[in-house]
């Protein structure tokens, strides 16, 4: 990682564009404009919106202000998240620019923690980073630190300055190649849909075998219902008729074409069979793209988020087979 500077920095200054409004019931004095800034997704919310409170605490009264704090669609943000999480836990699929409410008053004591100084914010970031060392190195990276060195990596965040972080963070992602990375690798995955917020574990690099580990074997094992279920390519073509072979990689998704299919399956000719699978070297086969009727405008794009799908056209050619 530590040689990847150039995708380190497109991380960095990855951007996302966000209106704030306030929110109807404040009292003002004069009509509040939005305001518009590009968040960077690294930080903190509480870091860089200080423009934000002091463009909507011109329009109100002193008497009037408490607090500022954040809520998306409903949603308060809690600051201890950084932008880029809360903006892909909340809003990912909306439009941009990203739409944030501010208030300054009825702070919502059971859905957020008070965040009273920037002191407090970077007590969370350090106690963050010590714990993902404390997992990679036994805590010896950052013992071996100077305070210095602690408010270097800080304030390179605090001030969105890039190499000033990275000058310092590099250490914590380094180790000694003899030990076959880390000890444990430091995650979290969020959640949205159930009342646990994230799962962590320990989770080694290396399996017992030596081989090493990727993002799938992560999945697999800590939250195995956010991967599909597979189907083995070979046992699945061997036995597929030949006009259900894959053509090119793009097509129209047709999902209605399933019950075609199902009613008119004769029309299927060997068309499919004379465009077959083009795939470039060092691509991942993902099943078959395309099923092609004899009628050349009837295309079925199949893909990897279609298991349901593929797993029902297998059965109904099991069917077809033993029949």
């Amino acid at each position: 990682m530590t040689d990847d500077k150039d995708v380190l920095r497109d991380v960095w200054f990855g951007r996302i564009p966000t209106c704030f409004t306030l929110y109807q019931d404040e009292i003002t004095e004069r009509e509040a404009e939005p305001y518009y800034l590009l968040l960077p997704r690294v930080s903190y919310l509480t870091l860089v919106t200080d423009k934000v409170k002091k463009h909507f605490q011109k329009v109100m009264r002193q008497e009037d202000i408490s607090e500022i704090w954040f809520e998306y669609e409903g949603t308060p943000l809690k600051w201890h998240y950084p932008i880029g999480l809360l903006f892909d836990l909340l809003a990912s699929s909306s439009a941009l620019p990203w739409n944030i409410t501010v208030h300054f008053k009825s702070f919502p004591e059971k859905d957020l923690l008070h965040c009273p100084s920037k002191d407090v914010i970077e007590a969370h970031f350090m106690s963050c980073v010590k714990e993902a060392d404390a997992l990679k190195h036994k805590s010896q990276v950052i013992n071996e630190m100077q305070k210095k060195d602690h408010k270097q990596l800080w304030m390179g965040l605090q001030n969105d300055r890039f190499d000033q972080f990275w000058a310092i963070n590099r250490k914590l992602m380094e180790y000694p190649a003899e030990e076959n990375g880390f000890r444990y690798i430091p995650f979290r995955i969020y959640q949205t849909t159930t009342e646990r917020p994230f799962i962590q574990k320990l989770f080694r690099p290396v399996s017992t075998d030596g081989q090493l580990h990727t993002l799938g074997d992560l999945l697999k094992e800590v939250c195995p219902s956010a991967v599909a279920p597979e189907v083995p390519m070979p046992e699945v073509c061997s036995w597929l008729p030949t006009w259900l072979l894959a053509s090119s990689a793009e097509g129209s998704h047709l999902p209605s074409l399933w019950r075609d299919w199902e009613e008119d399956g004769p029309r299927l000719s060997q068309q499919g069979a004379e465009n077959r699978r083009n795939q470039s070297p060092g691509t991942e086969t993902l099943f078959w793209d395309q099923v092609v009727a004899s009628d050349t405008e009837n295309v079925l794009c199949l893909n990897s988020r279609d298991h349901p799908q593929i797993h029902r056209m297998v059965g109904l050619l099991h069917q077809e087979k033993s029949a």
